[in-house]
C-alpha cells in the first residue's frame, strides 16, 4: 500500500529588480526569489481536488506586489515578510519557505542611474608571436552594467509580426564581452594600467551615454576607449540586451510608476560590433 509522505509546492527562481528613486539618486535591489510551501496537502495529490492550492502564479506574483508595496530592504526581512504573509493568508498552509538571493550592484561613478554589477568581471588575453612579430589583443568578459533610465527605444522597422511597444524610458543592461587589440605588441608597457583605462572607459561611456538603442551604446563605448587607450587600434564588442519589463500591476490595484520589473535572462538581443581606428595596422592574426 502506497503512502503520501512529505511534499511541498512552489515558484522556483523570481527575478525581481526594485528600483527606489530619490530624486537622481536611485537604489536598486536585485533578487532571485524562490517559494516552497507545505501544509495540508494530501486532496491535491490523491485526488487531484486543488482548493487547498494556492497556484505558484499568485506567489510569483506576490512577490512582485510586495516589493511595490513594502519596498525591498534586507533580503532576510523580504524573505519573512512573504513566508508570513503565505502561512498567514492561507488556510492550508503550514509551512512556508522563501530563499532570496541578492544580485549586488555598486554605483557606476558619481552617476545616481547608474550601476556595475558588484564582483570583478573575467580579464582575458591572448597573445601571439611567430618569431618576428607579436600581437596581444586584451579584454573582459561578464561585466554586468545597468542603467535605470537615460535608454529609449522606438521608431525602429515594424511588420506583421512586431508586437514590441515604443518606449522613451527604459532600464538598460548588459553583460559587456570586449576585446581590444594593441597597435604595439613590441614595445615594453604597463598592461595593468592600460587594462584599467580601457574598463574605466567603457563604463563611463556606458553611463553618460543617453541611449537611444544598445548599438548606439556599443559604438560609443569602442569609441571612448580608443580615446583614452591611444595604444588601442580595434576594439570588439559583444552586448546582450538583458531586458527588464515592466510588471503590470494593476490587476492588484497597484500602480508601476518605473519600480518594479521582470528581469528576463533569455532569449536576449545580442548586439555585436567593431570599432577601429582609420589608421589601424593589419591585425595579421592578432584575432586568431
Amino acid at each position: 500500500m502506497a503512502v503520501l509522505g512529505p511534499n511541498r509546492y512552489g515558484k522556483a527562481e523570481t527575478r525581481v529588480v526594485r528600483v527606489t528613486r530619490h530624486g537622481d539618486a536611485h537604489r536598486i535591489k536585485d533578487l532571485t526569489v524562490s517559494t516552497a510551501l507545505s501544509g495540508d496537502m494530501a486532496e491535491v495529490h490523491l485526488s487531484g481536488d486543488n482548493s487547498a492550492v494556492l497556484p505558484t502564479d499568485s506567489q510569483k506574483n506576490t512577490v512582485f506586489a510586495f516589493a511595490k508595496k513594502h519596498g525591498v530592504g534586507a533580503v532576510e526581512d523580504f524573505a519573512l515578510l512573504l513566508a508570513r504573509h503565505f502561512v498567514d493568508s492561507q488556510p492550508a498552509i503550514r509551512h512556508a519557505r522563501v530563499a532570496v538571493e541578492e544580485h549586488a550592484w555598486e554605483r557606476n561613478g558619481a552617476f545616481g542611474h547608474s550601476f556595475v554589477r558588484s564582483g570583478r568581471e573575467v580579464r582575458t588575453c591572448v597573445a601571439q608571436h611567430d618569431g618576428t612579430r607579436s600581437w596581444v589583443v586584451s579584454g573582459l568578459r561578464d561585466l554586468v552594467v545597468l542603467n535605470t533610465t537615460n535608454s529609449e527605444f522606438w521608431g525602429f522597422a515594424k511588420d506583421e509580426y512586431t508586437t514590441l511597444p515604443e518606449t522613451r524610458d527604459r532600464v538598460l543592461a548588459t553583460a559587456v564581452d570586449v576585446s581590444w587589440r594593441h597597435a604595439d605588441a613590441e614595445s615594453p608597457q604597463d598592461w595593468d594600467k592600460s587594462y584599467e583605462k580601457a574598463r574605466a572607459a567603457l563604463l563611463a561611456a556606458f553611463a553618460d551615454t543617453y541611449s537611444l538603442s544598445l548599438q548606439q551604446t556599443l559604438y560609443a563605448m569602442g569609441t571612448r576607449v580608443l580615446a583614452e587607450c591611444p595604444g588601442v587600434c580595434e576594439v570588439r564588442l559583444s552586448l546582450p540586451n538583458r531586458h527588464h519589463f515592466l510588471v503590470d500591476l494593476a490587476p492588484f490595484g497597484l500602480p508601476n510608476d518605473g519600480e518594479v520589473f521582470f528581469a528576463a535572462d533569455r532569449p536576449y538581443g545580442l548586439i555585436e560590433g567593431t570599432v577601429l581606428r582609420e589608421d589601424a595596422p593589419d591585425a595579421g592574426p592578432a584575432w586568431e
